[in-house]
């Protein structure tokens, strides 16, 4: 089955938010054995929806489109797909009037009329109803094409999707099976583990395809596999899985099912039953706050100090000052003061600190903008590194933030193996 995603919204397009949208729904689609063909994002123009809607039937059995749904005159995604279907027979649906009332009573709103807009569908339309927000969603069958329009709000898109949009899709058509496994490296570029792992990547049978995803510093692996019989093709994957960790073991860091990597910091930590802490300078709280998105992370993480200040890293996690003045705030001495301050100060087992001049200025210092040091203290050593992110600023923070968490990770990982050998 072939799916394709339109986002539709002027915000989108001039870079106010971000879509988020169309990387979940393809993750979820792929999930039943649904591929993804196209993404497109298009403005709220009546005739550039249209002609994307024509392009898109043309090409995919399945159309998703989000946004555009809400009761205000810029929102005019139903009416346009009304066009599209040469539907002019307006449907109002009671309880969805009921339903948005209710939610309003909930947070103290008064309804007004033009609520009522939202619960008028095309007759053509199948409702979908949303459970957590004022716009339902729409399910079309057209020319042996499914199209549905859903709302834009992550959250209420996401509860239309999950109990509306993918079981019906499930029920009415034969899908089949992808499986995807992401084996996770550090320490080699893709052209070097692409040699060493050739003999299984040239014997790939054709339902397997394998992929090189780059980062900084990692290459993560990813084999995917489509076919009717799911536990063959999760028996073909882990096959060539073993194949590839027997001539690479000592650059897995682990496999990927989708987890981010401050899930599986985390799933570690619980694993071994240790505590975190963080002292972050140029992040600002960046690490903690990655460490914290994880449901259940306060069974290991215990919190952090941001030192944005030199005052901060003196007084509380108690920097010596002549540290400081020999070898300024962005050195590798002031970073494992820092690890060794925050970690005695909350009591954990692993700490991570950061210091670093993100830019554009280099404040304080003589150190180029760019450069970073980590510590992460372990409960038997400190590792510290220096990093040279370059610019703009905002790499320099989010290349910080994940470097951190894959140095933690790594030791962590080695810590379990030791454990495992005694």
């Amino acid at each position: 089955m072939k799916a394709e995603i339109i986002t539709i919204g002027d915000e989108i397009l001039i870079g106010q938010i971000v879509d988020t949208n169309s990387q979940w729904i393809g993750q979820q689609l792929s999930k039943i054995g649904v591929s993804v063909y196209q993404i497109s994002s298009i403005q709220d123009e009546e005739q550039h929806i249209l002609n994307a809607l024509k392009e898109a039937e043309n090409r995919a059995d399945i159309v998703l489109i989000t946004g555009g749904l809400g009761p205000t005159n810029d929102d005019i995604t139903k009416k346009t797909i009304a066009k599209y279907f040469n539907d002019t027979e307006i449907v109002e649906y009671p309880k969805v009037i009921a339903h948005i009332k209710e939610l309003f009573q909930k947070i103290n709103h008064p309804y007004k009329e033009i609520q009522r807009y939202q619960a008028q569908l095309p007759s053509k339309a199948t409702l979908l109803m949303n459970q957590f927000g004022t716009a339902p969603g729409m399910w079309f069958y057209e020319n042996d094409t499914v199209f549905v329009s859903l709302p834009g709000v992550p959250y209420e898109m996401k509860g239309l999707m999950t109990h509306e949009v993918l079981p019906k899709i499930q029920q009415q058509f034969q899908l089949p099976h992808i499986i995807h496994k992401t084996i996770m490296t550090y320490g080699a570029g893709e052209s070097m583990i692409a040699e060493r792992i050739a003999i299984v990547e040239n014997n790939l049978p054709s339902n397997i395809k394998l992929a090189y995803l780059p980062s900084f510093g990692k290459v993560r692996l990813r084999l995917s596999a489509k076919g009717k019989h799911q536990q063959k093709l999760f028996d073909e994957v882990n096959e060539k899985v073993t194949k590839i960790t027997q001539l690479i073991p000592e650059l897995i860091t682990g496999y990927d099912d989708g987890a981010t990597l401050e899930k599986r910091v985390g799933e570690l930590l619980e694993q071994q039953d240790k505590t975190l802490s963080t002292a972050e300078s140029l992040t600002g709280g960046k690490i903690a706050a990655s460490l914290v998105s994880v449901a259940g992370s306060s069974a290991y993480f215990k919190g952090s100090v941001v030192s944005y200040s030199v005052e901060i890293k003196k007084n509380i996690l108690g920097v010596s000052a002549a540290t400081i003045k020999k070898h300024s705030v962005v050195s590798s001495e002031v970073a494992q003061e820092m690890v060794v301050g925050v970690k005695e100060k909350l009591q954990t087992d692993y700490a991570i600190s950061v210091t670093g001049n993100a830019g554009p200025t280099t404040d304080l210092t003589d150190k180029s903008v760019g450069l970073v040091y980590i510590s992460v203290a372990t409960p038997l050593k400190i590792i510290t590194k220096e990093f040279n992110f370059g610019q703009p600023r905002e790499k320099v923070i989010n290349r910080t933030v994940t470097k951190a968490l894959e140095i933690l990770q790594k030791e962590l990982i080695l810590n379990q193996k030791d454990n495992k050998k005694k």
